[in-house]
């Protein structure tokens, strides 16, 4: 499994220009105040100022940003504020925070799981009718996940790992029967297992993930391929936006 963050919320060139440049420098070189969390202010503040959503940041950013969070808690006023948003479950107002990702190499299986979450994702799906998985075409053959589970078992001395390796090879080659027969990709993809890998491009607010990461992180249940993704998921956007860290526990 590959995961990796291609895109995420960016405040427009218009809206970074009609900033004082003091502000700008102050709040937003810094990668703990970083654009998602101007977002997160300027929806926040919406909702409860006489002002514009175009004036937060200029006239309220000196006090959110340039103070330090008076809960006590790290970081600054807009730290403390967010963290209060969250905890008051007024969390629609992080749905303004998006995040797009590559996913790579996970299993059918893992797909059907995590398409189950629907509010607040996009998804776009490798085509197992379009692309083509025969042993001869460019694909070389469908990948495939193997769950660690198999490791170490045995009954009457065969390897439960040598079994599942070996029934992939079986689905390989009647794909690739199939398609010499003639019969179309979009049928010949019938005999291919739930453990064929696919891509996914899939995009998803703060909120939406915040909800799949509380329900998928590992030790609340869930298998453990949708479990890693969630990790892998959290781990990109922490690296880029510090300030969710608290949010993920």
């Amino acid at each position: 499994m590959n995961v990796k963050l291609i895109a995420h919320t960016e405040l427009s060139d218009d809206f970074r220009k009609s900033l004082p440049d003091e502000c700008f420098d102050d709040y937003y070189e810094n990668p703990s105040y970083s654009h998602r969390a101007a977002v997160a202010l300027t929806a926040i503040r919406t909702c409860y100022s006489h002002l514009k959503p175009t004036e937060i940041v200029t006239a309220e950013g000196e006090k959110y940003f340039g103070q330090s969070a008076t809960d006590g808690e790290d970081g600054t006023e807009a730290d403390r504020l967010i963290r209060h948003i969250v905890a008051s479950k007024h969390t629609s107002t992080l749905e303004h925070i998006t995040y797009t990702f590559a996913v790579e190499g996970v299993s059918r299986s893992l797909l059907a799981q995590l398409t189950r979450h629907r509010v607040g994702f996009s998804y776009s799906v490798q085509s197992q009718r379009y692309v083509r998985f025969g042993s001869e075409d460019k694909s070389g053959g469908f990948e495939y996940v193997t769950p660690p589970s198999t490791e170490d078992k045995w009954k009457k001395g065969v390897c439960a790992t040598s079994m599942y390796e070996q029934f992939m090879k079986t689905a390989q080659m009647y794909y690739d029967v199939l398609r010499e027969m003639g019969v179309p990709a979009e049928d010949a993809r019938m005999v291919l297992p739930n453990a064929a890998a696919c891509n996914i491009v899939m995009t998803v607010n703060l909120r939406a993930l915040l909800d799949f990461y509380a329900k998928r992180k590992r030790g609340n249940g869930a298998q453990h391929e949708i479990a890693e993704l969630a990790e892998r998921l959290r781990e990109e956007v922490v690296k880029v936006d510090q300030w969710t860290t608290k949010f993920f526990e």
